[in-house]
């Protein structure tokens, strides 16, 4: 095994296809590889045995987030960072910065940074293209926001009350919060309501804001005006867009403080000013919101400013997990086989007793979308008309998969009282409720299940 030494690590990183900056202690560069000369406009020399302040005299120890984190001793993540070189170019770009901790003490910091620029002219980009079909938004067969709330297919009560809610309400020009775990439905539940109000036939914008540099994504949500930095030009935003329409702002807990308190502005007033610009724009948009953590939960971890936060609780959803709606479980399992069945040419009838039976004492993290990616994986692999266990995916077969026990006496006693459960579960949500009806099939009496199910 060869040894770690300074030129084979060197060698390693410096095969990295990312921009490597280290200091030490006294802000002098320690390492520097290719890419990173590349990104700043530099050779290594420039740069290498160098304090950092004296290659790059633009920035200060507040600016630079070498220095920052040296200082603090605390990660930067997705920190933007634009500074002039020595030979006058202006660089843009993105860092993750972590300090260099030996034995519990700081001994440097370490930096990974992204070309900016590439991001920001692929998102320019992406608002120059939206902005060239935007005058074809108008509602028709096949564009943006194609689903309705008959599209978001359920038996649960509770969820059936929450459609006809969002129905009703979808007429008021108030801005929307809907929230629930991943995979329950928001993003068609956000195209249902942009459907079903009187903006319809206007534009429905998306953007997810997570994972995206806060200037970068200013940009995108308000434009900007030429002069505001190099190369930038009089470009509207996602609000400019989104005008008469709605603008889905995706992940709003991963919007950055300051973003949240501009979003807020343009909430309270109906104005936007892009970025670098004097003037300000009127826009008539109505911002719908999702999040896939609950709205306090955010507020309590500093995810979401509570003004933003009562701004948006004027029409608030919650969507409940797959897991709360045990009688939409084999309703949707059937629908998706028959979605499927048209899609792939196949003639599946449904699923065998026990496997449902699994599916119903499952918890489906992963909700709607977990069960209808099973049911793809399924009907990919299945040459049969009955959906077994044998056709379920290799993950979700091992969670299946009964846990070892030192007594397996009491296990078939827990077994049998689960299966027996889960049985009544499906039976109940295959009859809609009927008690009569799910009695006849499990082949027991009405009485015996009135007792089961009120034990």
């Amino acid at each position: 095994m060869p040894i770690m030494t300074e030129e084979f690590l060197g060698a390693i990183l410096g095969s990295i296809d990312e921009a490597i900056h280290a200091v030490n202690t006294d802000g002098i560069t320690i390492y520097y590889n290719k890419v990173a000369a590349k990104h700043d406009g530099l050779e290594k020399a420039e740069v290498l045995g160098k304090p950092l302040l004296n290659v790059f005299p633009s920035l200060n120890e507040k600016s630079s987030t070498l220095l920052n984190v040296l200082k603090t001793g605390k990660p930067l993540y997705n920190k933007t960072q634009t500074f002039v070189n020595l030979h006058g170019k202006r660089i843009e770009t993105v860092n993750t910065t972590l300090p260099i901790v030996v034995n519990g003490q700081i001994m440097g910091a370490v930096e990974i940074a992204k070309d900016y620029s590439r991001l920001k002219e692929l998102a320019e980009k992406l608002v120059d293209i939206q902005k060239r079909i935007k005058p074809n938004t108008i509602k028709t067969e096949g564009q943006q926001a194609s689903y309705t709330f008959k599209d978001l297919l359920t038996k649960n009560e509770s969820f059936i009350q929450t459609k006809k809610r969002a129905e009703k309400l979808a007429a008021s020009h108030s801005p929307i919060l809907v929230f629930g775990e991943s995979g329950t439905g928001k993003e068609l539940f956000v195209h249902a309501i942009h459907n079903a109000s009187q903006r319809s036939r206007g534009p429905l914008v998306a953007q997810n804001c997570a994972a995206i540099p806060e200037s970068l994504l200013e940009s995108i949500l308000f434009g900007t005006s030429k002069g505001s930095y190099t190369g930038a030009v009089d470009r509207p935003g996602l609000f400019e867009l989104a005008d008469g329409g709605s603008l889905f702002l995706d992940e709003l807990h991963a919007m950055p403080m300051l973003l949240q308190a501009k979003l807020l502005r343009v909430l309270e007033d109906g104005v936007v000013r892009r970025v670098g610009g004097s003037s300000v724009q009127k826009v008539n948009v109505r911002v719908i919101s999702a999040m896939n953590i609950d709205p306090q939960k955010a507020l309590q971890e500093q995810q979401l400013r509570e003004d933003l936060f009562y701004r948006l609780n004027v029409l608030t959803f919650e969507l409940i997990p797959l897991r709360k709606r045990l009688e939409d479980i084999l309703f949707l399992t059937a629908r998706f086989i028959h979605t499927f069945n048209q899609q792939m040419g196949k003639n599946v009838s449904g699923i065998n007793e026990e496997t449902a039976s699994l599916f119903m004492s499952h918890k489906w993290p992963g909700n709607v979308r977990e069960l209808k990616h099973t049911i793809e994986y399924m009907m990919s692999v299945s040459e049969t008309e009955i959906l077994t266990l044998a056709h379920l995916p290799p993950m979700l077969r091992k969670s299946f998969s009964d846990p070892p026990t030192n007594n397996p006496r009491r296990n078939l006693k827990q077994r049998l009282k689960q299966y027996e459960k889960t049985l009544i579960e499906a039976a109940m949500a295959e009859s809609e409720g009927n008690i009569q009806k799910a009695a006849s099939i499990l082949g027991i009496p009405r009485q015996t299940l009135q007792y089961k199910l009120k034990k």
